[in-house]
């Protein structure tokens, strides 16, 4: 009589285990992450070519304990990459270092050497704070997060590039659910560009030698509401606070946006900018997208600008509410240019 074998044991699936702490000490290393807690980033030299993604696993401890340096080199950007979600990464106050003076010729991504840009791309969420993103060729740190990050303590220095530095925005931000908060950005271009995306707090932060606040330029199809830009100081820069939309936009919109307690001081070109003519900053303004409820309330948002320089300027082509403006004062320059469209200005000395 024939007996059936038994049945083998079938194994009950067992979820890998995250390794407990990993060492980076090469960009080769940086691809080996992804199922570990804890990371430690000893620091490394980026050969020409190479570009480096970290793809922590959800819920890592990252830490630096030495810098991590790119050689000059002819791969696009972004060259530094960090995913993950409800990651805590600290930088030890150590350094991120682009060798921007390879690249700088004084015409930033519109010609001369190539320049990979952005230089860092921050995709996580959770935290990024105390790291120095030090001389990036061109842009320096883009921000994807696609839930809610807390960017803190990071210094952006590109001010070696003083003289050849060009297009070296400190933050551009296309995300949601974002706060940047006591930060330092020294550079050439925009301390922040916010180009798209809701739920935004830029407070406590510090923009010297640059273009200033910018939301934008906004391009069709993008729109940016609930933004918050709260107690931070623009110094020696072009502009102070701006809102630039393309001309040729259409079906954007800028909404509900609050300063509150800003201290901007020598501008050379514009304290307020608000328009719809860029790349210009006066011209033809669009008609196809929406500016509203622009406001500075709250504590005083004082703006004081070079002798040569315009306080506010105004160029809207499709504007909209009454914006309370009872908590700005501007003074120096020339005084104001406003063309407000459908829009109205409720208080403020300027």
């Amino acid at each position: 009589m024939a007996f059936a074998a038994p049945a083998a044991d079938v194994p009950t699936p067992v979820e890998v285990a995250k390794r407990a702490t990993c060492t980076v000490s090469s960009a080769a290393a940086a691809a080996s992450v992804s199922s570990c807690s804890d990371v430690v980033i000893t620091g490394f030299t980026v050969s020409s070519g190479t570009t480096v993604t970290f793809s922590f696993a959800e819920g890592a401890s990252v830490v630096m304990t030495g810098d991590i340096i790119f050689d000059q080199t002819t791969a696009s950007g972004p060259l530094l990459t960090f995913e993950g979600t409800s990651v805590t990464f600290n930088g030890g106050d150590h350094n991120i270092n682009g060798n921007g003076a390879d690249y700088w010729d004084g015409e930033g991504t519109n010609g001369g050497v190539a320049k990979p840009h952005p230089f860092v791309k921050v995709k996580i969420s959770g935290t990024f704070e105390d790291v120095t993103i030090l001389n990036s060729p061109a842009q320096a740190v883009s921000v994807g997060n696609d839930a809610a990050l807390l960017i803190h303590g990071v210094n952006v220095d590109n001010s070696a590039g003083a003289s050849l530095g060009a297009n070296t925005d400190g933050f551009d931000v296309s995300a949601s659910d974002v706060t940047i908060q006591d930060c330092v950005v020294q550079n050439q271009d925009d301390c922040i560009a916010i180009n798209s995306g809701s739920t935004i707090v830029f407070e406590n932060n510090q923009c010297i030698g640059g273009h200033g606040i910018s939301i934008g330029s906004i391009a069709s199809d993008k729109t940016v509401s609930g933004v918050k830009i709260a107690n931070n100081v623009v110094s020696d820069s072009m502009y102070g606070l701006r809102i630039k939309v393309d001309s040729d936009a259409s079906d954007a919109s800028v909404s509900d946006v609050t300063y509150e307690g800003n201290t901007v001081s020598g501008i050379s070109k514009y304290g307020i900018l608000i328009t719809q003519s860029y790349p210009d900053d006066f011209s033809t303004p669009g008609t196809d997208s929406t500016i509203s409820d622009i406001n500075f309330t709250g504590t005083t948002t004082t703006v004081s600008v070079d002798s040569g320089a315009v306080r506010v300027g105004v160029d809207c082509g499709s504007c909209s509410g009454t914006w309370d403006w009872s908590s700005l004062s501007a003074s120096g320059g020339t005084g104001d240019d406003l063309v407000l469209n459908d829009a109205t200005i409720s208080g403020g000395s300027y």
